[in-house]
């Protein structure tokens, strides 16, 4: 159990803190919220209090007795800021210690994660594009905001994360630490797949597979977190693109080809995570197939595409691309040995090898893999969230983008 103070700034954003806090608290962290004034004006200090057990106020002369503006910053495992205001950047930058917030994050000297929430043109103002940079600087780890509806009928870049991913990120931190979120990525395009196709069989049925693409999900909110300018091709992914993500929809095999092969030339990185269907009907029903009284007619099947393969094919130089193999053992060869002909057979710089099965692997939130290289070398990644795979793996990319001759490390 970790201990972690969530801090609210005063924008509308506010209710999703929340949301935000029962994340943390159902994974079971002991959370204390520390709003400022103009948050308890959108949400109650009660709501904060009997979501998290312990009392809530935003003035430094509460619990003088305690000296509670500096014991929370001192105790606190990690610190999450969630809206995290124009004005919250502003004075954090500064120093200030005008509130029992600003006067937290002044003493703290834990990893720090920052969600900011603001109307696009005060995000994109020359003063917080400032504040922004000035506080990475400082090693405080700065999340894209997302890009959607904002208050009223404005949309653009400014719009809180959703809690799911700042409470994933929240996990990264808290397993891997803050270096798992360096700015390592800045100014590289990263492309990758994510989820399972469906093969339509009719209009009702498919052919599908388990794949849920949470781990195509983490890979790029990890990255955006990182820096990257990433784009998603999701097939049957039924959660939001992280913050940062630029989202494409697919849903079969030749769909998400097509979306591949429009995007691949302009990537430094391909990752291919997602379960592309190997076969597809060749006749596909333009209604519901009857169930009638007889045997069911033969479903005949085409080989799909090798999508991969046509990937690296066609690659330029310094490109990076990774493959997922979700394998099982059997009498003739281990999990591995058949990762290791698929990483030959796909011509892949990394393969990341999951070996799947009952209640593992697929739609969870945690997973293990080990990463095989071209050069021969491997890496185990140990059980834990998907997002410490995901930051695992952009380790070993970042190194291959930086010495294109390195193994892994």
């Amino acid at each position: 159990m970790a201990r972690v103070v969530l801090g609210v700034a005063g924008g509308i954003a506010a209710y999703k803190s929340a949301f935000l806090l029962r994340l943390l608290t159902e994974a079971g962290h002991d959370v204390r919220v520390v709003p400022t004034a103009s948050a308890l004006r959108f949400v109650g200090a009660a709501t904060f209090e009997a979501l998290s057990h312990h009392p809530v106020t935003s003035e430094v002369f509460d619990d003088v007795d305690q000296v509670a503006h500096v014991r929370i910053g001192q105790e606190a495992d990690l610190i999450v800021v969630a809206p995290a205001t124009a004005d919250l950047l502003a004075r954090t930058v500064h120093g200030r210690a005008d509130d029992l917030l600003a006067a937290t994050l002044l003493v703290a000297r834990c990893p720090v994660l920052l969600a900011p929430a603001m109307h696009t043109e005060m995000w994109e103002h020359p003063a917080t594009t400032a504040n922004v940079a000035t506080l990475r600087e400082r090693g405080v780890l700065v999340l894209p905001p997302a890009d959607g509806r904002l208050t009223g009928a404005d949309t653009g870049p400014g719009r809180m994360p959703d809690p799911a991913d700042i409470a994933a990120l929240v996990e990264l931190v808290l397993h891997a630490g803050p270096e798992a979120l360096r700015r390592d990525l800045d100014g590289r395009r990263i492309l990758i797949s994510a989820g399972g196709t469906r093969e339509p069989l009719d209009p009702v049925r498919f052919l599908g597979n388990r794949s849920s693409g949470k781990q195509g999900l983490a890979l790029a909110r990890v990255a955006a977190a990182r820096g990257a300018e990433v784009t998603l091709v999701a097939a049957n992914v039924d959660q939001p693109a992280p913050a940062g993500v630029r989202l494409i929809e697919v849903s079969t095999a030749e769909q998400l080809r097509t979306a591949m092969l429009a995007e691949v030339k302009r990537a430094d990185v391909v990752v291919m995570a997602a379960a592309v269907a190997d076969f597809r009907p060749t006749i596909v029903s333009n209604g519901k197939i009857k169930k009638g009284s007889g045997d069911p007619e033969p479903i005949e099947l085409a080989r799909n595409p090798d999508i991969l393969s046509e990937l690296v094919a066609g690659r330029r130089l310094g490109q990076v691309f990774v493959g997922f193999a979700a394998e099982t053992g059997d009498a003739e060869r281990s999990v591995l040995q058949h990762g290791a002909v698929k990483l030959a057979a796909k011509g892949v710089d990394l393969l990341v090898v999951n070996e799947v099965g009952a209640e593992i692997t697929f739609d969870r939130p945690d997973n293990a893999a080990t990463i095989l290289s071209a050069d021969g070398e491997q890496i185990t990644v140990p059980r834990g969230p998907k997002a410490v795979l995901a930051a695992r793996l952009w380790d070993i990319v970042t190194a291959r983008l930086a010495d294109p001759g390195s193994g892994l490390s």
